[in-house]
């Protein structure tokens, strides 16, 4: 199947390590519990379900045309390394009084249920929620309002795992078209439309859940905590709503990833993480 990956990309490990032997304020978020629950919830998720992209996508592997079998060595080692730091990240939450393992215990839940299925299933979700990263990561850098007033070392993991997440956003798409290119363009259409629309209810149901139960461990309970989640996802900042045209784009024809090419936004958040020259 033909990609429409740049031929002059190239995914990149950045092998970086973020708040080795530094506490982590309890709302590292500007202050802000709600948006430091998002943030912690979804790092919560990340250990087992990067670990499964991997194995999804590895799965595949076998035969795929070198140029694509060197980007999922890449992707592999990029993803390797964005677990690494998340438990870290992780363990730096439990440490400033949050208890994730419910977000944990809710991730294996579901992880368990999808590996039950054929490994082409796997793949489709993994492709699937690799587009929610990247357009998340896409989100993240080009408004830095999202991280604004955060703890530098957490904002700088942030946007580490963004750079990548764009930079490897083609190839669980494009180990699909692989796997798939027997298939028929309306049945390839029809299952990963019905896929992303099943990952999608569970991307939105489990996140959330996971915000309200960590801003319950914080006292926040009731309507007032589904008012500020609500409020922070889609009215301001509002990360869901300006995502929602990219998440829609997924199902147009002809659609895949690199049709939006968003490397300046790696050359920019890169250009900004460097140190200033010395005078």
């Amino acid at each position: 199947m033909p990609t429409r990956t740049p031929e002059n990309l190239s995914i990149t490990p950045r092998d970086r390590r973020f708040g080795r032997g530094a506490g982590t304020a309890h709302w590292w978020m500007n202050g802000d519990p709600v948006a430091t629950a998002f943030y912690n919830a979804l790092s919560a998720t990340f250990p087992k379900g990067e670990a499964y992209f991997v194995e999804s996508v590895r799965a595949f592997r076998e035969g795929t045309p070198p140029r694509l079998a060197a980007e999922i060595k890449a992707f592999t080692t990029q993803e390797v390394m964005h677990s690494r730091e998340h438990v870290q990240f992780n363990r730096r939450a439990l440490d400033a009084g949050y208890d994730l393992s419910p977000l944990e215990q809710r991730v294996e839940l579901r992880l368990a249920v999808t590996r039950a299925r054929p490994p082409i299933v796997n793949l489709a979700a993994t492709m699937c929620l690799e587009h929610f990263t990247a357009i998340l990561a896409h989100q993240l850098l080009k408004d830095p309002r999202h991280l604004a007033g955060a703890d530098p070392e957490c904002a700088a993991l942030w946007r580490w795992h963004s750079i990548e997440e764009i930079e490897h956003k083609g190839v669980a798409y494009d180990t699909w078209l692989h796997a798939t290119r027997d298939w028929s363009r309306g049945k390839r259409w029809k299952v990963k439309a019905k896929v992303m629309l099943f990952v999608t209810r569970n991307f939105i149901v489990d996140r959330t859940g996971g915000v309200i139960e960590l801003l319950r461990q914080d006292g926040i309970t009731g309507p007032k905590a589904w008012a500020r989640v609500l409020w922070h996802a889609w009215v301001r900042p509002g990360m869901l709503r300006k995502i929602f045209s990219a998440w829609a784009a997924f199902f147009l024809p002809g659609f895949h990833p690199w049709n939006h090419d968003d490397r300046a936004l790696i050359a920019r958040a890169e250009a900004a993480a460097e140190p200033a020259p010395a005078i």
